[in-house]
């Protein structure tokens, strides 16, 4: 909570106590013992309490509260007009009709009130009082001209209007141009937006044009200030000298980087070795990018801003500038690099029974892909098993360390989720070749397996310090939600079960997963208990990680892309660098920060995931677009009110919809997922599989439809 907020909360403590009576400014300043400097400030804080409608003024200029209760939320815009209003704390949505939302577009902030409270059938229902704050005042889409005027189309359909732009105000846009289009006007009493086209981002069917339009619809900044350039050129690509005798040198040891064969930005290196106790030892060194980094400067306050490095297809807007990310920070095979390094001893059980971290310094071994070293657990590619003969028993004991982590981890209920990743093939054009499932081998569990508890080791030793820290946060799931998974369970005679204080266990959910593995329908419900889940998120306060059956978790392995790895490399330094001897001061201004930075953290990570999503359904519905009238086989992932979606085996999703489903009319069954055909019976269900053909695919839309071939079955 910041100082305004908090300013906030005493004015309205004031004015609900039973003895207030309303006041002007000035009075309650004086109670309040607003010192003169600051009331500024607290007129400031009043207007904000009154454009939020909490408080009001009434004729004599004396302020009073609203008895009305009314609500703050982010309003949701869906194509048909009506839309939904998610407040903070509060589960389910509000539905606000179209009537009720005040020409509220997509993602404007906005105040409701409740016009009625939701029941076991429907959810709340709400009125837009007026809008807060548009989200959007430029917007990305396709430029339509007619001889004395044009309109722009936008890209996010939900955003719930055309953009009407004078002739004056269209500069070099053509027809079936992208442009980037200031508002200039907000829609009212039936008019449509108006705005200026700003930047022509070129023909519709231009390569790479597709991209820079996700870039400019989610206001990314593709380009680093020339300042915050020159801050990272200043470090060069060597370590410094002088910073050597501080640290821990394991500079002779074999260290290595496994990596996908595209990576630049390495920011992990791990060695293992096989003690005389019995016991292993496991490395893993960490880019030291808050060496780099430091605190306040423009280098932190843009990575800030970023909070993470987005990953489009053919493109990364990294969080770092390419002179850190791809240089002096990357863990490059054969150069001296200066790390953070979690040292663990661990026993045949897969129990850190000892732990330490330090600032080093290694210089990598060996590059390595995952491909090659899976060819060298896998020992069928003499040529590789020749080119790294010497490291062979290396990757063996990294093989050996692996199992048994993972092995300790299903135990305790890590869920093992195996949701298929799509692999999409570009060409030089940056047009779609080929998509594919991603197929991953143990050289990526050996990565996975040490980088998790890496992070649980360094989260366990600064909880128990009580450090300001930044947790990876993911809660258990709401009972209400399980239950209506079990419904559907119950139709593979599955069930979630949880003890008599209805609490959930992730062990319970591992079961579950662990029972369907290699049947038909693990996809199916892979995917099902994925969206039971809550969604991870970034806290100050530990929480725990579900998902990971884990009392103690942090992001602590990438910090070269994700900002609250680097906060905590931050926090861990100070704590190195004075012996644990942390002044109170310091930790309070810093338990602040880490709430600020998680919050951010966790807005941006929300911001990387859904375009690097669109991204990839963008390039699929392109891929599919010459693919009409093909027939594949798919299996149905999803069963809704309007149609079911099909997911083929190279991950594309479509939907066929209820008209594509034959002549009869289907009915909805909601607590079992399934459509129900009112004269045959015939009935569709997650998991079933299916014949489909391809109705039409739109890369615009990005939408794809499909139909059913001639038999249901396959």
């Amino acid at each position: 909570m910041n100082a305004t907020e908090k300013q906030e909360l005493k004015v309205l403590e004031l004015m609900k106590d039973k003895d207030y009576v309303p006041m002007k400014a000035k009075e309650m300043a004086m109670i309040m013992r607003v010192p003169k400097n600051e009331y500024r400030d607290f007129l400031e804080v009043l207007g904000n309490l009154e454009l939020n409608l909490k408080i009001q003024k009434n004729r004599k200029n004396r302020y009073k509260l609203i008895e009305k209760t009314y609500y703050t939320g982010i309003y949701r815009k869906n194509q048909k007009g009506f839309g939904f209003v998610k407040i903070e704390e509060q589960e389910e949505e509000i539905y606000i009709a179209k009537e009720n939302s005040q020409n509220a577009l997509n993602g404007d902030c906005v105040l409701i009130e409740i016009i009625e409270e939701a029941n076991k059938v429907k959810n709340a229902e709400g009125k837009v009082i007026k809008v807060l704050k548009h989200k959007k005042d430029t917007i990305v889409g396709i430029f339509q001209n007619n001889q004395n005027f044009g309109f722009v189309v936008p890209d996010d359909k939900n955003f719930g209007t055309d953009i009407y732009i004078a002739k004056k105000n269209r500069g070099k846009a053509r027809n079936n141009h992208k442009v980037l289009v200031k508002i200039t006007n907000y829609p009212q009493k039936g008019k449509k937006a108006e705005g200026k086209i700003i930047e022509v981002l070129g023909d519709v069917n231009q390569a790479g044009v597709d991209m820079l339009s996700l870039i400019k619809e989610y206001n990314l900044p593709s380009t680093f200030p020339e300042q915050v350039v020159q801050e990272a050129k200043k470090f060069e690509n060597k370590v410094d000298k002088k910073d050597i005798p501080n640290r821990k040198d394991f500079r002779k040891k074999e260290i290595f980087t496994i990596d996908g064969e595209d990576a630049k930005d390495l920011d992990d290196a791990v060695r293992v070795e096989k003690l005389e106790n019995g016991n292993y030892q496991l490395e893993v060194h960490i880019a030291d990018v808050s060496y780099y980094v430091r605190e306040n400067t423009l280098l932190d306050k843009e990575a800030l801003l970023r909070g993470t490095s987005i990953y489009m297809l053919g493109r990364v807007i990294p969080m770092l500038p390419r002179e850190l990310s791809n240089g002096i920070c990357s863990l490059n095979a054969g150069e001296d690099r200066f790390t953070l390094s979690c040292i663990m001893q661990i026993d045949e059980k897969g129990k850190v029974i000892s732990s330490e971290i330090v600032k080093g310094i290694i210089c990598v071994t060996e590059r390595m892909s995952y491909n090659d070293v899976q060819k060298i657990l896998d020992n069928n590619d003499s040529k590789i098993m020749k080119k790294y003969e010497p490291y062979i028993s290396q990757f063996k004991l990294m093989e050996e360390l692996a199992k048994i982590l993972k092995n300790k981890r299903m135990e305790q209920g890590y869920l093992n989720l195996d949701i298929p990743e799509s692999k999409i093939e570009l060409d030089t054009q940056g047009k779609v070749i080929n998509i594919s499932k991603y197929e991953t081998t143990f050289a990526h569990e050996i990565i996975e397996q040490f980088m998790l508890t890496a992070n649980e080791t360094v989260a366990e030793k600064f909880y128990w310090l009580e450090a300001p820290f930044i947790y990876r946060v993911h809660e258990d799931p709401d009972l209400e939600k399980i239950q209506e998974l079990n419904q559907f369970l119950f139709n593979f005679g599955l069930k979630i079960k949880s003890n008599h204080e209805n609490h959930i266990y992730s062990k319970e959910v591992a079961k579950i997963l662990e029972e369907i593995k290699g049947k038909e329908e693990e996809k199916v419900i892979s995917n099902l208990v994925l969206r039971t889940l809550k969604v991870a998120r970034y806290e100050q306060e530990n929480k725990g990680h579900f998902g990971i059956a884990s009392k103690y978790y942090c992001h602590f392995t990438s910090p070269i892309r994700r900002y609250p790895d680097l906060f905590i490399h931050r926090i861990i330094s100070h704590y190195l660098e004075n012996n644990y001897d942390v002044s109170k001061t310091w930790i309070e201004e810093h338990q602040l920060q880490a709430d600020e930075r998680a919050k951010q953290s966790s807005e941006r990570e929300k911001i990387a995931t859904k375009v690097e999503r669109e991204s990839e359904d963008l390039k699929k519905a392109e891929y599919m677009e010459n693919k009409i009238g093909k027939e594949y086989e798919g299996i149905i992932s999803s069963v809704t009110s309007f149609g079911v979606f099909v997911q083929l085996e190279n991950t594309v999703e479509g939907l066929i919809r209820f008209e594509d489903l034959g002549e009869e009319y289907f009915i909805y069954d909601e607590k079992k997922k399934r459509l129900i055909g009112e004269k045959t019976n015939i009935t569709y269900k997650i998991g079933d599989k299916v014949k489909i053909k391809v109705k039409k695919a739109s890369k615009l839309l990005r939408e794809i439809d499909f139909e059913l071939a001639k038999n249901k079955d396959v």
